[in-house]
């Protein structure tokens, strides 16, 4: 059983389960992903499965070699866990129905980039006063440290900064709906990334554990 796929993120919707209840769900395009390699511990030195997604346009040689025993020009790869490695060969193709309708699942995107953004926005700064004269002071971060000792501002101190394009992780969702022949899932509550973003989506280990 493989435990993680590659996918792509298409939009978010309604569905209607069968007692007439509305959820929101995501539409994630899940393969076919195409068995690329498959990683031993003896010649490795551990085991996963490595998976191809989407199709590659210009490939170079190096490329074009290392895709041609799958006979498939993925554009992206991955590697993932599986149970038994002797269940994959190199070129299989793996489609949406590996994963089941109620299954929890793990997905893992790129968040949104929000470029520069000041500490309001990134870290949820109340900013200044809004009375008591002040007329530059409402969205400033205020004090990062004293003057004199330790005379400096301490690392990892919240601060206007890059925000977003970051390896974002959320966990347990409910697959609701699986369609097979368009290889899409239906996943219950948002998913990290923008529209046509990557993701990867695994099975849910804390949900597997609380079982």
């Amino acid at each position: 059983m493989i435990q993680a796929m590659i996918g792509r993120k298409l939009a978010m919707t309604q569905y209607f389960d069968e007692t007439g209840v509305v959820h929101p769900v995501t539409v994630v395009e899940t393969g076919p992903n195409v068995v690329t390699q498959i990683r031993t511990a003896e010649k490795d030195g551990y085991e996963a499965v490595q998976l191809g997604f989407g199709l590659l346009k210009k490939p170079n040689k190096p490329e074009t070699g290392h895709r041609a025993a799958s006979g498939f020009m993925s554009a992206h790869l991955r590697e993932v866990k599986a149970d038994n490695l002797g269940d994959f060969a190199v070129g299989q193709v793996i489609k949406a129905d590996a994963f089941a309708e109620g299954e929890l699942v793990d997905v893992i995107g790129t968040s949104k980039g929000r470029g520069f953004q000041g500490g309001v926005k990134r870290h949820g700064f109340s900013g200044g006063p809004k009375t008591h004269g002040q007329s530059d002071r409402l969205r400033a971060p205020g004090s990062i440290g004293s003057s004199a000792t330790p005379g400096r501002v301490f690392k990892g101190m919240k601060m206007a900064g890059h925000m977003g394009h970051e390896r974002v992780t959320v966990q347990n969702l409910r697959v609701m709906k699986v369609d097979p022949e368009r290889n899409l899932l239906l996943i219950q509550g948002s998913v990290p990334g923008p529209n046509k973003g990557l993701v990867t989506i695994q099975r849910a280990i804390k949900g597997q554990r609380k079982k």
